[in-house]
């Protein structure tokens, strides 16, 4: 028997005669003006698990040391070194980049084929449970209080919104986000875009 499986494939299972295939969407994360570096690992780490490709820290968010980084080497060691904490050793494993300017980004995210995605409570948002991820999604996240700046949802595909039942109506960026990334796989890998 011959088969034609895509190259996001990750398994293939035999059953009752069917071919299963369980492909992997291409997943990238954006994390903007994000201020604290105990969520940047923890971001970093749950990006990891979850496959996602590649995480693009922007805006003020900090990020470990780069090669030849600009910042002056005690406050880029310092910052490592908090973020390490929590990333307990994925701020090596994982793909990520910094980006001075998110626009160009975004532009960049659209061009490869990119969905944007924000992860935001809007008026404009739908409810994550109702979204079905395209095979290439950028979730876009951003600060806690304010969340993200109105000219950057602008920009964005889509506005996603998670269900809360409680009073308060507020997660942490890092439960929010695993969350949203879950969802992302689970749904992908079991249905098809809408």
């Amino acid at each position: 028997m011959s088969t034609n499986i895509d190259s996001h494939c990750v398994g293939v299972a035999f059953s009752a005669m069917t071919l299963y295939c369980t492909c992997m969407p291409q997943v990238a994360l954006i994390v903007h003006d994000i201020r604290s570096t105990h969520n940047v690992g923890s971001l970093l780490r749950t990006a990891e698990c979850m496959g996602v490709g590649r995480t693009y820290f922007t805006g003020y968010t900090p990020y470990p040391t780069i090669p030849d980084d600009a910042r002056l080497p005690h406050i880029h060691t310092k910052l490592t070194q908090q973020i390490q904490k929590t990333a307990l050793g994925t701020e090596a494993a994982a793909a990520w980049e910094h980006h001075e300017d998110i626009n160009t980004l975004l532009d960049e995210l659209h061009a490869q084929g990119y969905t944007i995605a924000a992860l935001e409570q809007s008026p404009a948002s739908i409810s994550l449970p109702a979204y079905r991820p395209t095979e290439k999604t950028a979730l876009l996240i951003g600060r806690e209080v304010e969340g993200i700046d109105p000219n950057l949802l602008s920009r964005c595909d889509i506005i996603l919104e998670i269900p809360q039942y409680g009073e308060k109506e507020s997660l942490n960026v890092v439960q929010a986000t695993a969350i949203a990334l879950y969802h992302l796989r689970t749904v992908r890998e079991t249905s098809d875009p809408l």
